[in-house]
């Protein structure tokens, strides 16, 4: 859609030397384009696209111990909360929009939320910092699966081993972001075809020995029961709402494509395989112990498909991984530092690939690492739901020209570089959530609440409210409007 917003002159604007460069998604090579306005004679691509970028991304490792965690309130109560909480790919959806209308990425298109500096430390925060611990969490866990692979071929798994097989995943991961959008399209499609054939044998494994009666030996009541569902859901919704950068993978398509199938597939592309993915490692609980998979799973899959399944798991987690470099090199730009965005990438990959060496042979720095992003929630919640009450009021119309304008004298300036309005809305999402947290530290409102945790509603419902009372009294207050 067309934007009211005005188009900045050129001798405003800020240019990166990837702004100059003649890059196409198209063109079979290196992805030049960072966070730079993608132009319309280098969009295209259909939306049907992007449910096989998501749906690569969401067949992994961690989904399958989450499922697993949660059958401990029952079965029946577990898929019921899997489908909950993966009904917020819907957010997900919505947060993907904008690219198309921008040509611009998440990172990029934040800066109408909390001004050009201002999205500077949201970048550093929710895009790379947070990106960069999941990196290295879910590189532990298909390195923990490749290290069986390895041992099934009777190589020693030692330190240097180990350290070569982690190695060797973060390169082909990185691999995969550095060669950028037109790569992961196309490699995302045959990769979900793969993982689609090895998760419908283990789904016939699983199923034949699901307890579909299945109810724990001291089943859950009550308080205790409510309690653990809303951490159920928190935990399953916490996957969607760490990407918050949707938009990154929509921007080169066409401006005129329909926002509809937009948010329609990236929903549906990270909620199908989030359910199946997540209800197999659930109904597989009621047969086997699920807080190991990769060997609690062994006596019910064929003796030939258990290499084949080791592979999907580590096939499935560079997937996933790779978006999430993806995602953060461009974080790492629109922080401020101006280099390219394969540079960005490496960088990313070089922390990850020392914290989870770190963690695998010296410490157990990954628990620590697993403990902070327990308390994501209270961060990506209210940051998801300031952005999509802006989508909503702005009725999508992005400037992606304006947006990469960061001189003082453009139109997402705002004061001293800083919409205080959204600043402001975060700040009270974060603070309603941090109050009824109860995971690693046990808030106030939830110790009073005996425990339940309401951290994930009250951030999306205040900071969302927040957002909009304040962009709406600054509209009417006759200052700069924020939105055409």
């Amino acid at each position: 859609m067309a934007s009211t917003l005005p188009d900045p002159s050129p001798d405003t604007r800020t240019m990166s030397a990837e702004e100059t460069a003649p890059a196409s998604r198209g063109s079979g090579g290196v992805e030049s384009h960072g966070i730079d306005h993608i132009p319309d004679s280098e969009r295209r691509g259909r939306p049907r696209e992007l449910f096989s970028v998501w749906a690569a991304a969401n067949v992994n490792y961690l989904s399958l111990v989450i499922g697993g965690a949660l059958v401990l309130m029952g079965l029946w109560q577990a898929l019921a909360v899997i489908v909950v909480g993966n009904l917020f790919w819907l957010l997900t959806g919505l947060l993907a929009v904008p690219g198309p209308a921008a040509g611009a990425p998440s990172e990029v298109v934040t800066r109408t939320l909390y001004g050009v500096r201002g999205n500077r430390v949201n970048n550093a925060v929710t895009g790379w910092l947070i990106s960069v611990c999941y990196f290295a969490l879910n590189l532990a866990a298909a390195a923990t699966a490749a290290f069986s692979l390895v041992g099934d071929t009777g190589l020693p798994v030692n330190t240097a081993v180990k350290a070569l097989v982690v190695v060797l995943i973060a390169a082909l991961t990185l691999a995969i972001s550095v060669y950028g959008h037109a790569a992961i399209v196309r490699l995302y499609l045959p990769i979900t075809l793969a993982l689609t054939a090895v998760f419908a044998v283990l789904a016939v494994a699983v199923l034949r020995r699901t307890d579909f009666g299945y109810v724990p030996e001291r089943p859950l009541t009550g308080h205790a029961l409510w309690a653990t569902v809303l951490a159920g859901v928190a935990l399953i919704a916490s996957g969607p709402l760490s990407y918050t950068t949707s938009a990154d993978f929509s921007r080169y398509l066409p401006r005129a494509t329909p926002a509809r199938a937009v948010a329609g597939w990236t929903a549906f592309g990270g909620f199908l395989p989030g359910v199946v993915v997540c209800g197999l490692g659930a109904c597989a609980a009621t047969a086997v112990d699920m807080n190991d998979p990769e060997s609690s799973l062994q006596p019910l899959l064929p003796a030939w498909f258990r290499p084949v399944f080791l592979l999907a798991l580590v096939l499935g987690t560079i997937a996933l991984n790779a978006l999430t470099a993806y995602s953060a090199g461009l974080a790492l730009q629109a922080v401020g530092l101006r280099i390219r965005r394969q540079v960005s990438v490496l960088i990313d990959g070089t922390v990850s690939v020392s914290l989870t060496l770190y963690a695998l042979l010296v410490s157990n720095f990954l628990d620590t690492v697993g403990d902070v992003l327990q308390l994501t929630v209270v961060l990506l919640g209210p940051s998801t739901a300031v952005y999509a009450v802006d989508i909503v009021l702005r009725r999508n119309r992005y400037d992606g020209p304006a947006l990469a304008d960061e001189s003082p004298a453009g139109p997402f300036w705002f004061t001293g570089g800083v919409n205080w309005r959204g600043a402001l809305a975060l700040c009270l999402g974060v603070a309603a959530s941090a109050l009824c947290v109860d995971t690693v530290y046990t808030g106030p409102l939830a110790t009073a609440l005996g425990g339940v945790d309401l951290a994930l509603p009250a951030g999306l419902v205040v900071s969302a409210a927040a957002y909009a009372l304040l962009t709406r009294t600054g509209a009417r207050s006759g200052r700069r409007p924020e939105h055409p």
